[in-house]
């Protein structure tokens, strides 16, 4: 029998309400989720600014980086499909989750460059502080400088070292937990159709915990259920709600 895994609702559950808006927190925080999902980017002036790409072209009514603007500026940002919401900052969020029992996974982004955003990750934490939030939130991040910037700070409910496929090919199970373990990370995310027994066992031998991003559809979350994932993120977190429910009941 799988383990329960933790369910997140990625980036507020991106295949029912527009991704990592104010109105996809609400509703994802009145399902019975165990984690919120969300990214930040940072704002001209530093301002943790809740948004998954390092532009705001896909999903609001302006053009151009989310870091030439300034957090106040962005309050004229509207997020489409959300009836006239501003673009959320990390304090916005922050304030919904005060309210509400779920965990927060927050994936810390790189510039549109690909390098960290220089004191994006403090400026997060003082952001969940002022919530009192930091030791419910699991930071996460693809750049080994951004997990290790929370760890020096502390105070997390857990780290995540995140890898697309084709760095957890290169470098193998070997590699990555090398990786993981020289940035203080306790838990490795990887995408779902790259975790298998062999790695999910290798993984947790090691010390780690593991989740997985790309459930979303009936099949894959299934696949999800079956591995026994410590935890997973879904676009569709109602599915998966649903999915686990059947799989494991009563758990």
């Amino acid at each position: 029998m799988p383990t329960r895994p933790m369910i997140a609702s990625h980036r507020g559950g991106s295949y029912l309400w527009p991704e990592n808006s104010l109105l996809a927190c609400r509703q994802t925080l009145a399902l019975g989720v165990d984690q919120l999902e969300i990214d930040v980017h940072a704002a001209a002036d530093g301002t943790p600014v809740v948004m998954h790409d390092a532009t705001l072209d896909r999903m609001t009514d302006a053009t151009g980086p989310v870091r030439a603007l300034s957090a106040a500026a962005l309050g004229a940002v509207r997020v489409r499909g959300t009836g006239g919401e501003p673009v959320p900052l990390l304090a916005d969020v922050a304030a919904l989750l005060a309210q509400a029992p779920h965990g927060l996974r927050l994936e810390v982004k790189a510039d549109p460059e690909g390098r960290p955003y220089p004191g994006l990750v403090a400026r997060c934490a003082a952001a969940l502080d002022a919530a009192g939030l930091r030791r419910r939130t699991l930071l996460m991040a693809f750049q080994p400088a951004d997990v290790a910037a929370a760890a020096a700070l502390g105070g997390f409910g857990g780290l995540v070292l995140l890898l697309e496929s084709r760095p957890w090919r290169g470098m193998g199970l070997a590699g990555a937990v090398a990786l993981a373990r020289g940035c203080g990370a306790d838990e490795i995310g990887l995408p779902l159709a790259e975790v298998d027994a062999v790695a999910l066992a290798g993984l947790r031998a090691a010390g780690f915990a593991v989740s997985a991003w790309g459930a979303n559809r009936p099949a894959e979350i299934a696949r999800a259920l079956e591995l026994g994932l410590d935890a997973m993120t879904s676009d569709d977190p109602v599915a998966a709600l649903r999915l686990r429910g059947e799989w494991l009941p009563g758990r």
